[in-house]
């Protein structure tokens, strides 16, 4: 039995992409905001100028896409990004690029698995929907 047919109303994955979007786009500026002005020293995670620029950067693509309220390019913006992520995980253990230009760190490859993991599961589902709401 479906979940529609079980009275259940189906799951709006494009609303749920833009939510966690929501959340992660602020986070990834904010990662790259602290990068940029704590010590390097306070840091578990990489803190190079580079690294925390591309959190910012692409933080502030994923809230553009949030406040364009596309579900389709929320999905599009998870599965990529968790797919980078994943990458970069396997990367950093292996020494590929980028990951002494991002100067890659071992609480870097959990956190690159942990959310790509996570970002990849959402983007898959992927949603036309283009003014689902947050």
């Amino acid at each position: 039995m479906t979940a529609s047919a079980a009275g259940a109303a189906p799951v709006n994955w494009g609303r749920r992409n833009l939510r966690l979007l929501a959340v992660f786009g602020p986070v990834l500026i904010a990662t790259g905001v602290a990068g940029l002005t704590l010590p390097p020293g306070l840091s578990l995670m990489s803190a190079v100028a580079p690294y925390d620029v591309f959190h910012i950067i692409f933080g502030t693509l994923g809230l553009a896409i949030v406040l364009a309220r596309s579900a389709r390019f929320a999905s599009l913006f998870n599965l990529g990004f968790g797919a980078v992520d994943l990458y970069q995980a396997v990367a950093g253990v292996a020494g590929f690029f980028p990951a002494r230009v991002f100067a890659l760190r071992p609480a870097d490859h959990v956190v690159h698995v942990v959310l790509g993991l996570l970002l990849v599961a959402f983007g898959v589902h992927r949603s036309d929907e283009v003014d689902a709401a947050v």
